[in-house]
């Protein structure tokens, strides 16, 4: 057969997987889930049976399968499996509204999505609005085992296939998987990643800045289906190390729980996290052993100078603070092992270049604002159908993170914000255009702009700007209540922490709102227009 024009054969789980059951790791566990512990061998074997089950039922090369799974070896399976046949996993958040998961299926046009029972529950009568899908694969956990109408059942689907599979021929620059990151118009956009991506992520931040080793365990409070989070199950994959998954969210005590319980060797959090964790050990007064960790990571906002003092002092163990992106996979400027330089976001890792730039793409001198643009062979390759935002993101190889940044006179990069109106709220990217369109959607409200304010701790919170109709009043009831209407129509972290009745917005001559004028207010600390 001829190959010419298609490249070698290369495929992610063959990196993953294959290559460390070569170097000797078959019996070693790579995942830790409650009592279970699944050895590279079982990993195998599951993720080839997830394989023959996805092609038994009609997905073929290049189809996407959209996977709303817990963190659970389900999920894994599912990830790799689809990859390891050809496919495109395409996972996406667990914590989202029904009509969310309708634009992710129609968005991707998924032919298959795999979902756990409790999420499926809540989305199931909005099935015939799916207009791709093809088949619901649904993950039933402890004793529901009884399929709903119209779907399949994961496991029952998966115990009767063959554990041996040989991958389509798959190359180096094929889609491998998308994440779906959220833009300033509200619509999440689907972020296509290569097979390739993984390795040079491994080959960069991890070997460079986490030195991993087939002796880690990762655990993460970002979650799988974030960039972030993915990585703790591919860093250590790759190095024959294992991975810690904790299905429940990642509050103070199940985190504390779960590194006392497992010993991670590395632990991946978020600023908020941190903070929480911190004050919870102050509050309660409780003592915890965290004396397996030998690193600790940072990112998705700044880490407050604070929480990296307070955390080391209180644990003995530093947090490497860096930024990454969807679009970038993981990692691409971080702080060091005895390096650390408090407050800022460190410097490029090892394989990546980053300039801070004028609007005319001309690099800055120091200690000039300017816009953070990367390059790196982990870049995605676009988003799908997004033709005017992948111009205006990915030029010339390298990508605008819409980041705003300066370089010290020591090389080190520091935050300023983002180029943009989109907030970060407890490391997961929030659109104000949703919020807002979410509390117009309320009764009371005439007009409504979100923006970022900082709390003590220097993290940004969603606070709601709102004109009510003339014939409502002003009250602390309204206010609470208003909260809660955006926490039952979104999801739950998207709420406005703090929303302030005004007479009225700050607005252009078309009537385009100011934000800007709103975050002047935010800094001057004014009550009123």
């Amino acid at each position: 057969m001829d190959f010419r024009g298609i490249g070698m054969p290369y495929n992610l789980t063959h990196q993953l997987i294959d290559e460390s059951i070569f170097r000797g790791f078959g019996e070693k566990a790579v995942i830790y889930y409650e009592d279970q512990q699944i050895t590279y061998q079982e990993l195998q074997g599951k993720v080839s049976q997830t394989a023959n089950m996805l092609k038994e039922i009609g997905v073929n090369m290049e189809d996407r399968v959209l996977i709303t799974c817990h963190d659970t070896p389900e999920f894994i399976y599912s990830f790799l499996g689809t990859v390891k046949m050809g496919g495109v996993a395409v996972p996406v958040n667990t914590r989202m509204q029904p009509s969310d998961y309708e634009y992710f299926l129609n968005n991707s046009r998924a032919k298959v999505f795999i979902v756990h029972h409790d999420i499926w529950e809540n989305i199931a009568h909005l099935r015939n609005r799916f207009i791709f899908l093809d088949k619901v694969v649904v993950v039933y956990e402890g004793a529901s085992t009884q399929e709903t109408e119209g779907t399949l059942n994961y496991h029952r689907l998966l115990e009767k296939q063959s554990k041996e599979f040989t991958s389509p021929y798959t190359c180096y620059d094929d889609a491998a998987f998308w994440l779906y990151s959220s833009g300033s118009t509200g619509n999440p956009k689907g972020v296509i990643h290569l097979q390739h991506d993984v390795e040079f992520s491994v080959n960069t931040y991890s070997k460079h800045i986490l030195q991993t080793t087939s002796e880690d365990r990762f655990l993460s409070a970002s979650k799988l289906y974030f960039a972030y989070g993915l990585g703790a199950m591919y860093f250590p994959m790759a190095e024959g190390g294992s991975t810690i998954l904790v299905k429940e969210p990642s509050s103070p005590e199940v985190m504390f729980e779960a590194i006392e319980k497992y010993k991670p060797t590395v632990f991946l959090g978020v600023p908020t996290l941190y903070g929480a964790m911190i004050e919870h050990v102050q509050r309660s007064g409780k003592k915890y052993d965290l004396s397996s960790l030998r690193i600790c990571t940072s990112a998705g906002e700044a880490l407050p100078a604070s929480f990296l003092k307070k955390w080391k002092e209180l644990f003995g163990v530093d947090i490497l603070d860096g930024i990454g992106s969807t679009e970038a996979l993981h990692i691409f400027i971080s702080n060091r092992s005895g390096d650390i330089k408090e407050g800022s976001t460190g410097k490029a890792v090892q394989g990546y270049e980053a300039k801070v730039v004028n609007e005319q793409g001309i690099p800055l001198p120091p200690n000039e604002i300017g816009d953070l643009i990367i390059r790196g062979d982990s870049i995605a390759h676009g988003y799908w159908n997004l033709h005017e935002q992948n111009k205006q993101k990915f030029i010339g190889g390298w990508l605008n993170t819409g980041d705003k940044y300066y370089i010290d006179e020591d090389g080190y990069f520091w935050y300023c914000g983002r180029a943009d109106d989109m907030l970060k709220v407890g490391g997961i990217w929030v659109s104000p255009i949703e919020i807002e369109n979410c509390l117009l959607e309320h009764k009371d409200v005439l007009e409504t702009a979100v923006v970022g304010e900082t709390n003590e701790n220097n993290l940004v919170i969603p606070k709601a700007y709102v004109v009510l109709k003339q014939e409502v009043e002003a009250s602390s009831a309204l206010e609470k209540e208003l909260q809660e209407f955006v926490k039952q129509h979104l999801a739950r972290y998207k709420y406005p922490r703090i929303i302030q009745f005004i007479d009225e917005l700050p607005k252009t001559t078309t009537g385009k709102i100011q934000r800007y004028k709103l975050r002047e207010l935010i800094q001057s600390g004014t009550v009123q227009l």
